[in-house]
């Protein structure tokens, strides 16, 4: 039996690909936050960054964990910023989802530049995850892989 492709047909697919790979309106929301983070890190304003992150939020990244924001601000945000500043990333995929005053967002990226240096390109992937406030969605979660 030979299957005919009509456009229409083809139309549909393609919509139904796209609304697979939309997130959410409530996650959508909440990858706002994500990226205003990253955009604040990118800039070197660690401020900014600060404020996105609840009080107490809990950061794993390779293989080490920071137990809330205090931490993460006395620690590796001043890191973060300066890694964001010397590279670029591109993201390949994120998906996300959430209930009440809760999301999750999940991102598969490619970051390459220079960092302290040296060259840095790799692939990473990170999960947040946001809690709705009177303030707007504050991260209380963030775990940070890459590799190579």
């Amino acid at each position: 039996m030979q299957v005919k492709f009509v456009p229409s047909l083809l139309l549909l697919l393609m919509a139904a690909e796209a609304h697979a790979t939309a997130l959410p309106a409530l996650a959508a929301d909440a990858a706002a936050t994500v990226d205003a983070f990253h955009k604040a890190l990118h800039a070197g304003d660690t401020r900014a960054a600060a404020a996105l992150v609840a009080d107490d939020a809990l950061i794993f990244e390779a293989g080490g964990a920071e137990h809330d924001k205090a931490e993460y601000v006395g620690h590796h945000l001043a890191a973060d910023a300066q890694f964001a500043s010397g590279t670029s990333e591109t993201i390949k995929r994120r998906s996300g989802g959430g209930v009440g005053d809760m999301a999750w967002i999940a991102t598969e990226s490619r970051t390459v530049g220079t960092f302290r240096g040296k060259p840095v390109d790799s692939a990473g992937t990170e999960t947040m995850v946001l809690r709705r406030t009177a303030d707007g969605w504050r991260i209380v979660h963030v775990h940070w892989s890459s590799a190579r």
